[in-house]
């Protein structure tokens, strides 16, 4: 990854960090890494633990960033929040995906914040 799009990543992630906070949510944790991967934030909206992903693009050429969270991205979030809530044994707390997109159209970011943006499959287990 070059580092222009690195610094763009982390951006992305400080300015969602801002807006959920402003939404009400408590950030637990940024960058949370285990040997399946890495959840970008995690943090509780009332009694909710969300595990959140951060999507940053500077255009919508090649469609919109939320569309980046694929079906194989979804699954290693799976793997990566079961591993969380299993490491602070968490079991019986209502969890929630979302995911914020952010565009820099003409300099300037927009927000889309989509709660719940998928559940985990049925074979999800804690």
């Amino acid at each position: 990854m070059s580092l222009w799009r690195q610094r763009r990543g982390q951006q992305g992630e400080a300015l969602a960090v801002a807006y959920l906070q402003q939404q009400g949510y408590r950030v637990q944790q940024q960058n949370y890494r285990c040997r399946y991967g890495e959840i970008d934030i995690i943090a509780w909206d009332q009694d909710t633990l969300v595990f959140v992903e951060v999507k940053t693009k500077s255009h919508l050429r090649f469609g919109a960033p939320q569309s980046m969270v694929d079906w194989r991205k979804q699954q290693k979030l799976t793997r990566v929040a079961l591993a969380y809530v299993q490491q602070r044994a968490l079991g019986n707390t209502p969890l929630r995906f979302d995911v914020v997109a952010i565009v820099y159209a003409d300099g300037r970011p927009e927000v889309t914040h989509l709660p719940a943006a998928f559940s985990p499959p049925a074979s999800f287990y804690y």
